[in-house]
């Protein structure tokens, strides 16, 4: 094995040791047979986003239900995007990279957890016996040229926008009581695995900071700035307010607005914006933009 000669590759070396140990496959590691609970939600009531209001108050528990399997079905799709993407700036990574260093090697274990959890959320979809979400051709173009657009350090803000927010909602959540078994396994398993890529891109975006241009450095706030807005857009899609029966344009605005969903974005928001903080990525104009969509 080759010796690590770089604070990167040490740290590579170690995230690659704790995939040897810790790695799931979830065609065997999860019981994909398994009933489901007719009484359980497919997301906790605190998280849903409707949850609080009188929209809310006003459902039957079945509806409550529907609009939890609707709710977790975009997540999980939205979770599809965004690692299809970050494969693709992996793989662009490797391309400059030494195919012999640890980094390297951990980018390539990495790219194949993620191809792993896209099987798994594509499953899960499935087995809750709900249907995928895809972006709408005016959103389509511009998911497809993303990664023309973030390059360098973007790539791992990229990376931290995308994984942080959801696996902090995952860890609020996945030992609830109500949640169906099946969900909080398969969360069980995209907590563990997303620790380490979490750690990677942390560590890549902390030894970038101080290198960058005043350039480089303006573009990251800006990029900063529209991804919480773009994410929150994302996770609010007025559709599956359709699927679930209710007036579409009417819910969005409802959960866009409800208190209790803001603090639940704002929880799962509040370690990636203090590391955004910390490192001078969060300007004023991100500061408005993620306190205007309830992430700050």
């Amino acid at each position: 094995m080759r010796n690590a000669t770089s604070p990167r590759d040490s740290f590579a070396q170690r995230l690659l040791i704790g995939s040897v140990r810790k790695s799931y496959d979830p065609v065997v590691d999860i019981d994909w047979a398994e009933p489901l609970d007719p009484d359980k939600l497919f997301l906790p009531a605190r998280v849903v986003s409707l949850c609080g209001t009188e929209l809310w108050d006003a459902m039957s528990a079945a509806e409550r239900r529907e609009l939890s399997r609707q709710e977790l079905a975009n997540m999980l799709s939205v979770g599809i995007w965004f690692e299809n993407l970050l494969e693709r700036l992996l793989l662009r990574e490797l391309l400059a990279g030494d195919p012999t260093s640890a980094t390297s090697h951990y980018t390539l274990t990495e790219m194949a957890d993620e191809c792993r959890h896209m099987m798994m959320f594509g499953k899960l979809i499935e087995r809750n016996e709900a249907r995928p979400y895809w972006p709408r051709p005016p959103v389509r173009p511009a998911i497809t040229a993303l990664p023309a657009l973030l390059r360098g350090s973007m790539v791992w803000v990229a990376a931290l926008v995308g994984e942080e927010i959801f696996d902090a909602l995952q860890r609020r959540v996945l030992d609830d009581p109500d949640l169906q078994p099946i969900v909080a396994r398969t969360m069980r398993i995209h907590v563990t695995e997303e620790a380490r890529h979490i750690g990677f891109a942390r560590d890549a975006l902390t030894r970038r900071v101080p290198t960058m241009s005043r350039g480089e450095r303006v573009y990251a706030r800006l990029c900063v700035a529209v991804a919480g807005p773009l994410f929150v857009s994302l996770v609010l899609n007025r559709h599956m307010y359709e699927r679930a029966g209710l007036d579409g344009r009417r819910a969005h605005g409802i959960a866009l607005r409800n208190p209790v969903a803001r603090e639940a974005r704002a929880i799962g928001a509040a370690d990636l914006a203090a590391f955004l903080e910390e490192h001078g990525l969060l300007g004023p104009v991100g500061r408005r933009w993620w306190r205007a969509v309830g992430l700050l």
